[in-house]
């Protein structure tokens, strides 16, 4: 009896020492928001059903939001009076979309558990669900993140990977938030979704020489050569299932049909290689490598315990 007492104690002990060092678990809100993915899940139907783009956007926003100062909302700020966030930073500015859907979404989770769930979390939530309504696989999502009362206008400028980025430089700022060089292939695999603007791939269309020359000609007939000449018509990421979440982004690089220069580099003969090449000829393999990856991404320095705060307005810092 004495052994199982002691067992009993360590287990809790063990519980509350992972709750004060801010373990994350799908399970955060079971007691506190029950219905939570429940909200989540039925406002984004709702949001793909009146642009099916946005589950592509969401994806995106979660990756421009782990990447600064890690999965803590901060990119959801706005500027107000003195303070600057990263919506103006040049990955983000006229790019980086889909606030208003997480707005949606906070409105309706404060209707039913008002003051408990984060933005941060929602964020992570809306990016698996624009993920599995597309067609893509589904992952249970650790919780428990809280949001930042700070955003950072020069980290988003400097950690955020360019679509110029070459293989190494690609690697090296996937490696320098703990994700390894599959990691960085797989999660590129949500370009299987969405669409980029002509000034993000006109280099790659007309200077680089790993593309396909009929791809080439179709994507200038949208693009001028011009710098400041159709700077944000946009292209589909995936010339083949621009909104279906399937490996056909991979079976791409294989052709020479990747839309960004830094696409077509996991596919240049360098160490990406051989991955891309199994991505591409097996979709159930990428699917499980994109999930993981996503979760592992969505642990990058989040707030735990009582650092930062629930916002009530994902858009500006609750008022002290």
């Amino acid at each position: 009896m004495a052994s199982f007492r002691t067992w009993h104690c360590l287990v809790a002990l063990f519980l509350l020492a992972s709750a004060a060092h801010g373990q994350l678990s799908p399970s955060f809100y079971a007691t506190t928001c029950p219905t939570l993915g429940l909200i989540v899940r039925a406002t984004m139907i709702k949001a793909l059903l009146t642009e099916r783009r946005m589950g592509a956007s969401l994806v995106r926003l979660f990756f421009h939001d782990c990447f600064v100062q890690g999965c803590d909302g901060s990119i959801l700020l706005d500027d107000v009076g003195s303070f600057v966030g990263e919506k103006g930073a040049g990955p983000n500015a006229n790019s980086v979309r889909g606030f208003e859907v997480i707005d949606q979404i906070k409105a309706n989770v404060e209707l039913l558990c008002p003051g408990v769930v984060s933005c941060a979390d929602i964020v992570a939530l809306a990016a698996r669900d624009g993920t599995f309504l597309l067609g893509g696989p589904t992952w249970a999502v650790p919780l428990g993140r809280r949001d930042s009362t700070t955003a950072s206008l020069n980290l988003a400028n400097s950690d955020l990977p360019s679509p110029a980025s070459d293989l190494a430089t690609l690697i090296s700022a996937f490696g320098n938030k703990g994700l390894s060089a599959r990691d960085m292939t797989a999660l590129s695999g949500a370009h299987t979704i969405g669409f980029a603007q002509c000034q993000n791939f006109r280099g790659h269309i007309y200077n680089d020489t790993d593309i396909n020359a009929a791809f080439a000609a179709l994507r200038q007939r949208t693009c001028p050569a011009a710098q400041g000449s159709g700077d944000t018509n946009l292209a589909p990421l995936d010339v083949q299932t621009q909104l279906v979440f399937d490996n056909a982004y991979y079976r791409n690089l294989v052709g020479q049909r990747g839309l960004l220069h830094s696409d077509q580099e996991l596919f240049n003969g360098g160490s990406q290689d051989a991955l891309v090449r199994q991505y591409s000829a097996n979709r159930a393999l990428f699917a499980s490598d994109f999930a993981a990856a996503m979760v592992k991404m969505g642990n990058i320095s989040p707030l735990t315990g009582s650092a930062g705060q629930i916002r009530s307005n994902c858009r500006v810092v609750n008022s002290s």
